[in-house]
């Protein structure tokens, strides 16, 4: 089952809007997950060399456990989700086709 979104579009014959659904097709679909991943794994090792400067900076003995507790909340705060991508695209496609 494909990714879709509908986004409203203005027509000069009446007031309301028309909502036009955009469908993502498996390829484009695989990328932007891919590209998600991507850019969540460069995010997570941010957050990692965070946690490590706030625990210096803090004077914390850096465990482990602790170190990737906090590297997780930052990275949870900071982290786009799939599907955000995904609609991102639609928007794009949208623009391109009705603009």
């Amino acid at each position: 089952m494909s990714f879709s979104k509908s986004f409203p579009r203005t027509d000069n014959k009446t007031t309301y809007p028309v909502w036009e659904e955009i469908n993502l097709n498996s390829e484009n679909e695989s990328i932007v997950e891919q590209n998600a991943r991507i850019e969540n794994i460069k995010l997570m090792k941010e957050c990692i060399g965070d946690s490590r400067k706030l625990f210096s900076e803090s004077d914390l003995k850096d465990y482990q456990s602790d170190l990737i507790r906090l590297a997780v909340s930052l990275f949870e705060k900071r982290a786009s989700h799939v599907v955000y991508w995904k609609e991102s695209e639609c928007k794009e496609i949208f623009d391109k086709k009705f603009n």
